[in-house]
């Protein structure tokens, strides 16, 4: 497991959530060797079990930006990685860094980082009151209908976005970069031709879809130094089971979700 206080604040922090996205058909995707770029940045290649802090959008993400991210499957609850100061906090331990922040965007910005939210669905579009919500808690935040739910190519515009933050980074300053993929939200049938229902296989292929585009963002991260990468879906989404449909519901479908915690290393100069 990944010791917060020896990444932070040395690294720049690149946090992707991928909406809606069942830990299922993470898995069988990767296992299908159809998120290559992916692969080969999860540690030992593989997606881990989680369960999440909420069964949509807006709680799960509260709760991520508080330093509650999905925890571990099992019954064990071992240290967190990122924690906001509290009078009880039982999973705080030698692992944790811990900001004295009501938020761990706040918090990363009293280090002196530049956070950026390259939002997805609706609760980071900043258009209506409740859509200001978590992007007022960035010091830059993007949103616009091409990188919404509803644009089949919202990923490569989200990736071209963050590109270009990476671009204009000053060298000597950390990033904190957070995206969240809506690709992987409904509508998913438009990345299976000729489907007009959303599915367990066009999440799928949806998931295939955001993974090459996202190669260009992890191709590009080593030219600026170290990272840390945390990578999780904020929740799951039904499609059947057990008569439920869509998310927003405790049902298992739904609260598992995939999750990792990576370091990568800067790019070493040659020649």
């Amino acid at each position: 497991m990944i010791n917060g206080n020896e990444v932070i604040p040395s690294h720049h922090v690149l946090f992707i959530t991928f909406d809606s996205l069942r830990y299922d058909v993470a898995r069988a995707v990767l296992h299908g060797g159809r998120s290559p770029n992916l692969e080969r940045v999860l540690p030992d290649g593989l997606w881990e079990e989680r369960r999440t802090q909420g069964t949509f959008t807006f709680p799960a993400h509260m709760s991520f930006f508080a330093g509650f991210l999905p925890v571990p499957s099992g019954p064990a609850r071992p240290s967190r990685l990122l924690a906001c100061y509290s009078l009880r906090g039982t999973t705080i331990r030698k692992r944790t860094y811990v900001f004295n922040a009501p938020d761990i965007v706040t918090g990363f910005a009293g280090l002196g980082y530049r956070t950026v939210c390259v939002g997805g669905v609706g609760f980071f579009s900043s258009r209506t009151k409740l859509g200001r919500v978590m992007p007022s808690l960035f010091q830059e935040s993007h949103w616009s209908p091409d990188t919404g739910t509803d644009e089949p190519d919202s990923t490569r515009h989200q990736v071209d976005i963050a590109l270009t933050v990476l671009a204009q980074q000053p060298t000597a300053q950390r990033l904190f970069l957070f995206v969240n993929v809506s690709a992987t939200h409904t509508p998913t049938h438009v990345y299976l031709p000729g489907e007009i229902e959303d599915s367990w296989e066009s999440q799928c292929a949806a998931l295939s879809y955001a993974d090459g585009h996202l190669g260009r963002l992890l191709d590009a991260l080593p030219d600026h130094g170290p990272w840390l990468v945390l990578l999780c879906a904020d929740h799951g989404e039904a499609f059947g089971e057990d008569g439920y449909t869509g998310h927003g519901i405790a049902h298992p479908s739904v609260w598992t979700v995939p999750y990792a915690e990576t370091v990568i290393t800067a790019r070493t100069a040659t020649g």
